[in-house]
């Protein structure tokens, strides 16, 4: 029997979400004793324009010998490898025993792509939730799989995380023709956190302690054959800058994101922004700091929502903002201007944590006091970061909630959570700064309560596991369903609110009668620099006295 590698829970959707935008994705890894409650906590954002399915994929047992066909989600065939006898239970990007994985495309030096490899990088993911209990297990498994059968994705740094540890993994292909891939894994010490975005982190590391950092036996040989790295330069190796060299670009878009978490997330260390704006001699962010105080899950889910707001580049400030400021800068990211010497000058947007184009995000918790079905979770959102609400689904469950997993992005349906939530923050943008308000307060209650209730839901959890596991998946699995339903309702709701409140560029008061809400003054003055006379009213006897009156 061979049966065929799906990707029910992530692979097309992460396959379309970084062919389709540049520049996405954001994980950070808390490790437990950077956490309040000692969580091993790691955060995605998908970024992309796409529409994704949540997945579950129960435990299966395979006949000795099975092989398993492995095809990308355009249905080509990439060829076969060897199945397990067991695979274990995966909801979205968690497995039953706690561990979680997510990632951030670098892709490096292009020439490295191997097309003829067989496995891509969500192929990797998927495989190693199905067959590894550990962080350490799941390096083991990719590593060894792509050592067999070849990496054909270009650079990605994967988060991996257990009760336990928290791991970064990258990776990246030998070029075309060649064969495993070149990688280094590192693990996050204990009581610090690390973040990437798109971006190469891992720079020097030991190559003498394996229990913290393990590596591909050709890692720093092969930049030599090729000519990325010179050992007699007197300059130490490093895997981010010979894989995945930076640019202004790279700094602007990936760096930015780094010194936007570890700059809130660290207030006292006041990380500098020159290294994200390219300053030359800057220098570069750590991979990992220790945080003022210790991150609750509520931290994490703030730190995972940012326009760089009260800095410099604050995305709701500016005529770029229009006149609600509205954080978002509509794609591409760069843009070029011919200026007055007619040369052709290149400008970007700022790419900040929180962008529309985030398919589903998560923070998982992984939890070494609790058993399995209890101690894994993910908090599951779609859309923006910024304007999602977070659920929990424990790793316990055996079903996921039926809004989650339809839809198309061809087609809009109010029976699709996707949908229902990107209504809400795109009828927002007309008329931001206020109607943020009215979204970030249901969100606020939402999650809230979802915290308030987490140590009762999880003590009957407990008390069901050591009478009756299977009453106690159920338990779980139609709090999680339940509870999830009734979010996708309540979103719904508000986006109906929004639209009869802020109909037709009016707001409506307490009393339902809609009220004139012009433009600020800051951003008519800026429209009155462009254009000083077109608006202007011709001055009479009437408005002068009128002036006067004013006055």
């Amino acid at each position: 029997m061979r049966e065929t590698l799906r990707f029910p829970l992530i692979a097309t959707f992460i396959f379309m979400a970084v062919n389709l935008s540049a520049s996405a994705c954001t994980n950070l890894l808390v490790t437990k004793g950077a956490s309040a409650d000692g969580s091993v906590m790691i955060t995605y954002t998908c970024d992309g324009e796409f529409h994704p399915h949540l997945g579950y994929e129960p435990a299966t047992d395979f006949p000795p010998g099975d092989s398993l066909l492995i095809e990308d989600w355009r249905g080509n065939v990439h060829g076969y490898i060897r199945q397990v006898e067991h695979t274990y239970a995966v909801v979205n990007m968690i497995n039953e025993h706690q561990l979680a994985i997510s990632e951030t495309t670098f892709d490096g030096r292009e020439e490295l792509q191997n097309k003829e490899g067989m496995l891509g990088y969500w192929d990797l993911i998927y495989l190693a939730l199905q067959r590894a209990k550990t962080a350490r297990e799941a390096i083991k498994v990719m590593t060894d799989l792509v050592a067999e059968y070849g990496y054909r994705s270009t650079g990605e740094s994967i988060s991996i995380a257990d009760p336990d540890e928290a791991w970064i993994l990258e990776i990246i292909g030998p070029g075309e023709g060649g064969e495993g891939a070149i990688w280094v894994a590192v693990r996050i010490p204990d009581g610090y956190i690390s973040c990437h975005a798109n971006k190469a982190r891992i720079g020097e590391f030991p190559t003498d302690d394996p229990d913290n950092c393990i590596y591909s036996d050709n890692v720093e040989s092969f930049a030599i054959e090729k000519g990325y790295y010179d050992p007699d330069s007197g300059e130490p190796f490093l895997f981010n800058e010979t894989y995945c060299p930076s640019t202004p670009k790279n700094h602007r878009w990936a760096d930015g994101r780094v010194w936007s978490i570890f700059r809130r997330a660290a207030p006292l260390m006041n990380f500098s922004p020159d290294y994200y704006r390219a300053v030359p001699g800057a220098e570069a962010y750590p991979l990992w700091i220790k945080p003022d105080k210790k991150l609750s899950l509520a931290d994490v889910f703030s730190l995972m929502r940012d326009h760089f707001e009260g800095t410099e580049w604050d995305m709701t400030k500016g005529v770029d903002a229009g006149p609600y400021g509205v954080p978002y800068r509509w794609r591409p990211l760069n843009w070029k201007v011919v200026d007055a010497q007619g040369d052709s000058v290149e400008y970007t947007w700022e790419r900040a944590v929180s962008t529309q184009q985030t398919g589903f995000t998560f923070v998982s918790q992984s939890r070494s006091w609790l058993p399995n079905p209890i101690g894994g979770v993910t908090w599951y959102g779609l859309d923006d970061t910024w304007y999602t609400c977070y659920t929990p689904l424990y790793c316990g469950i055996n079903a996921i909630p039926h809004s989650y997993t339809v839809g198309s992005l061809q087609e809009f349906s109010w029976e699709s959570a996707w949908w229902v939530f990107n209504f809400v923050s795109n009828f927002s943008y007309l008329k931001y700064s206020y109607m943020i308000e009215d979204i970030q307060k249901v969100q606020s209650e939402i999650e809230g309560e979802y915290m308030a209730l987490q140590p009762a839901v999880e003590n009957t959890a407990l008390e069901l596991y050591k009478s009756d596991p299977d009453l106690m998946t159920k338990y779980l699995t139609d709090y999680c369903v339940t509870h999830a339903e009734m979010l996708v309702d309540k979103w719904r709701a508000l986006g109906e609110h929004l639209i009869t409140k802020y109909n037709d560029g009016y707001v409506k008061d307490s009393t339902g009668h809609p009220q004139d809400r012009g433009y600020p003054e800051s951003w008519l003055r800026a429209v009155l620099r462009e254009n000083p006379d077109k608006f202007r009213l011709p001055e009479t006897d009437t408005t002068k006295a009128e002036s006067r009156l004013v006055d």
